[in-house]
């Protein structure tokens, strides 16, 4: 999906393009921390 979205700014420029990327990546680094932390929290119990 991500290499789609970049594939898609990397051909028109499209502004929105790059920026669905760019957020899509915050949402990715996002749930590899929650998963992270749920991981260390198990470990906990």
């Amino acid at each position: 999906m991500r290499n789609f979205i970049w594939s898609c700014f990397r051909v028109t420029g499209n502004i929105e393009a790059y920026l669905l990327y760019k957020e899509f990546e915050v949402l990715k680094g996002n749930g590899r921390e929650r998963d992270r932390q749920e991981g260390e929290e198990e470990e906990n119990d």
